[in-house]
């Protein structure tokens, strides 16, 4: 639930349209609703502006439906992270019932529905490798669902710098810019040398040898010149 739905109500109960114990029922899980098998942080969007995320890897299907059934249903809108085809299918089913658009990104297993038809601003994810897209394609879900336009720009690591020159445009039109590497993790470094605009450097797990799981790449960027 969100500002602009709490108005709503207020505004119903005000002209008549709604009375209090309806407004009330709509009103009383706020902060949180408790379903058993999660508390649902309603009230996070009034805190953050950024509501709850359904983390999905772990969670049984029938646990995930409820959670989104809750959120649905309270604010119209839902962000799932790490989930399955089959994931898809089933919120799909519950979105659908109350016509709300879910979209499904297979690179990254993001679930969206409900996002903000109006788009603010623009940030620019920049990929090094094919390999590291799940990432950012993640990143991208996010934050189109959190209302910014979103230029993505796969496979233009430090190995072919030619590759980076070709998306100034995109970097000079951005208002942030969200890089993710893996390997060396040197793509946020070479992007800093750039443009003046403010970079989330993000590292992966991909690369081998001396990559340590990612570590090397968030060593990089953590002492990115």
């Amino acid at each position: 639930m969100d500002n602009n739905k709490i108005k709503k109500i207020l505004t119903s109960v005000k002209s008549g349209k709604v009375n209090v114990a309806e407004a009330l029922k709509e009103l009383k899980h706020l902060p949180y609703e408790d379903i058993g098998i999660a508390k649902v942080d309603h009230h996070r969007d009034l805190r953050h502006g950024i509501p709850e995320v359904i983390f999905a890897e772990g969670k049984r299907p029938e646990d995930i439906k409820m959670i989104a059934v809750s959120m649905l249903e309270k604010s119209g809108k839902l962000l799932i992270t790490r989930a399955t085809e089959k994931t898809y299918k089933d919120v799909n089913v519950i979105c659908r019932k109350r016509k709300i658009k879910a979209t499904y990104y297979k690179k990254s297993g993001v679930i969206m529905a409900g996002a903000p038809k109006k788009k603010d601003g623009m940030i620019a994810v920049l990929c090094a490798g094919t390999s590291d897209i799940p990432v950012a394609d993640e990143a991208q879900a996010t934050a189109e669902f959190l209302g910014s336009k979103v230029e993505a720009v796969y496979d233009v690591g430090v190995a072919g710098l030619h590759r980076i020159m070709d998306a100034k445009h995109i970097l000079a039109g951005a208002n942030v810019l969200i890089v993710v590497a893996g390997m060396e993790g040197a793509l946020p470094s070479v992007i800093g040398g750039m443009t003046d605009k403010p970079i989330i450097a993000v590292p992966t797990s991909v690369g081998y040898g001396t990559s340590l799981g990612g570590l090397t790449a968030l060593f990089a960027m953590l002492n990115s010149c």
